[in-house]
């Protein structure tokens, strides 16, 4: 059940976002009882404006009670950006944010690692191509990636 709310929540934040090129980047349902949580994350090219997110909220909100998503009684919606750190998870998401600081975690290790951080210098065909300094550079199947996510140097 959880994974058709989620489905049905992400047909509807994109259908609400796309005049404005607002687009879920995340849904999840979390909790039980009276502790559940709907939280939508939402990204567009030039970042997240608190209105975005408000006005994403409302809409939602208004669809999910009309068209009863969400059985069971009540729950908390929250709508927000990625933040700086945000989760690369499709391959877009490795395209539009080339050239940009990220780590990943992959599920095997390549030269006895699984924690990298680089530059993504790429995305083709499913693989990433990171740039870890020193004059080298690494390939990484998309699909041996277990994490990814931006780096923020702080």
């Amino acid at each position: 059940m959880k994974a058709a709310i989620v489905e049905k929540v992400t047909g509807i934040v994109e259908r609400a976002g796309r005049a404005d090129g607002i687009e879920p980047v995340e849904v999840q349902w979390l909790g039980s009882g009276s502790q559940r949580l709907l939280r939508i994350y939402i990204d567009k090219p030039e970042g997240v404006t608190h209105e975005d997110c408000e006005r994403i909220s409302e809409h939602v909100g208004t669809v999910l009670d009309v068209e009863d998503v969400v059985p069971g009684g009540g729950y908390r919606l929250e709508v927000s950006s990625p933040g700086v750190e945000r989760k690369l998870t499709r391959p877009k998401d490795f395209e539009r944010f080339t050239g940009k600081k990220v780590k990943l975690v992959l599920r095997e290790p390549i030269a006895g690692r699984k924690h990298w951080e680089g530059t993504l210098a790429g995305f083709q065909n499913d693989v990433i191509r990171l740039d870890p300094g020193g004059g080298t550079s690494l390939e990484v199947p998309l699909a041996m990636v277990n994490r990814a996510n931006l780096k923020f140097d702080w």
